[in-house]
């Protein structure tokens, strides 16, 4: 069970990985396109404005593969499988390969475009692992050096007394203004993505951690229940004899006593099969088939005779009713939820049922100051309650986890008027039974 639940939980971090990786092929690729549209209109620039002898053609041919590149990324993209951080590093080595090929034919390292290759180690540094930045820095230092041996500059001279009249000084200031503008709005791009997913990973992480303390909650209550369930049995049973003993018989308030007594030794009995339930024992004990309308109408009619001195005001508007088997799990989550609003509004509460669609929907309104803000941002967290008491805030936490265990929610929010409400969606797939199970 435990290896299960790993296995579970390594598939939804490697989820996490495979959907930052799309989103940071994604931000490439729209880099990609802009630098395909920046080198366009350099060359045309350079070209027709400033008459600088640059093979355009052999540069045109490079962006067009460049562009080729891009359209393959573009459907590797849609193709919504995992993007490997060795997919990432070979994307960013075709960039600094075109980039390489384009300073190669319009000057080499002469071209003020050379600190490009700054903006395509910025991004490896932020998106691939360590031997893959190395090794782009590595490559991009090559790259340089080939690029002051084998290339021919281009005759332009420096002119830096001119300023911005200076063709080179004027480049210059282009790409310090790329790379300024790029880096920022890429890697904060990127950077939000890597957020989300640790944000992500956070919230896993957490709902693993409450997984395992309902996982230990319920060995300590299935430890209570074999501890408990001998004596119980024992004293139900010497209960059952004394009814039948002369001396019972001929006191009726003795008789009457010995019959309560027996009474709430079954309502422990029942209590102790309800908490395992919510822990995610099964007992096997007091199912049977029912409908949805009847199964909420009794509970409501067991909680008004065991809580006397709180008005329940019950409306029931589910409409058609389905059958179901009643389970002691939904029965003690909703009592949870109708005790602590009890806590909150001892006068008087609310009980409405309702459907929506294929859910069924249970709100629980109190009277009482409602919940605080800390509170509701941490609904269903164990241990946080407004008693101040050792031990409480455990109600909440588990109706949380057995909704969430069914595939509904719960939702709590504070009125306007006063007071709060508590939301249970439950899916009716996991709560009424379907036509074939209940001609069988």
């Amino acid at each position: 069970m435990l290896a299960a639940r790993d296995q579970v939980r390594a598939q939804a971090a490697r989820g996490l990985d495979a959907a930052t990786g799309r989103k940071n092929l994604h931000q490439l690729i729209q880099l990609r396109w802009i630098a395909a549209f920046g080198q366009i209109v350099t060359i045309e620039v350079a070209h027709y404005g400033l008459q600088l002898p640059i093979p355009v053609e052999p540069m045109l041919a490079v962006i067009a593969g460049l562009l080729a590149f891009n359209l393959l990324s573009l459907l590797r993209w849609r193709s919504g499988r995992h993007v490997s951080n060795g997919e990432l590093f070979l994307g960013l080595m075709v960039d600094v390969g075109t980039l390489t090929a384009q300073l190669h034919l319009s000057g080499g390292i002469g071209n003020p475009f050379i600190y490009l290759y700054l903006l395509q180690v910025a991004l490896g540094a932020v998106l691939l692992r360590a031997w893959a930045v190395w090794t782009m820095v590595g490559v991009a230092l090559a790259c340089v050096v080939g690029l002051a041996i084998f290339s021919r500059p281009l005759p332009v001279a420096l002119d830096s007394h001119r300023g911005l009249g200076s063709p080179y000084l004027l480049g210059l200031l282009i790409c310090f203004a790329l790379n300024a503008v790029l880096l920022v709005v890429f890697i904060t791009r990127i950077g939000q993505n890597l957020r989300e997913r640790d944000a992500r990973l956070a919230a896993l992480r957490q709902r693993a951690a409450e997984e395992e303390h309902i996982v230990r909650m319920g060995l300590l209550a299935s430890g209570a229940a074999h501890e408990l369930g001998t004596p119980l049995a024992t004293l139900a049973v010497i209960l059952g004899d004394w009814q039948h003993l002369p001396h019972f018989n001929s006191d009726p308030e003795l008789l009457q006593d010995v019959t309560e007594m027996q009474t709430q030794v079954l309502r422990c009995k029942s209590i102790v099969s309800g908490i395992l339930l919510s822990a995610g024992e099964t007992r096997g004990e007091s199912s049977a088939v029912t409908t949805v309308c009847r199964f909420l109408d009794d509970l409501v009619a067991d909680w008004r005779s065991s809580r006397s001195g709180t008005l329940l005001l019950y409306s029931n508007r589910f409409g058609h009713d389905l059958p179901m088997v009643s389970d002691s799990s939904i029965a003690q989550m909703i009592c949870n939820v109708l005790d602590n609003a009890r806590e909150a509004s001892p006068q008087r509460i609310h009980l409405h049922v309702g459907r929506d669609d294929d859910a069924l929907v249970l709100e629980v309104y109190d009277e009482g100051p409602g919940f605080r803000p800390d509170m509701l941002t941490r609904l269903g967290t164990p241990y946080q309650s407004t008693k101040g008491r050792p031990g409480s805030g455990l109600g909440l936490f588990l109706v949380v986890n057995v909704a969430r265990t069914l595939g509904g929610q719960v939702e709590a929010t504070n009125r306007p008027e006063g007071g709060a409400v508590v939301r249970i969606t439950l899916p009716l797939s996991a709560v009424a039974l379907a036509p074939k199970e209940t001609t069988e």
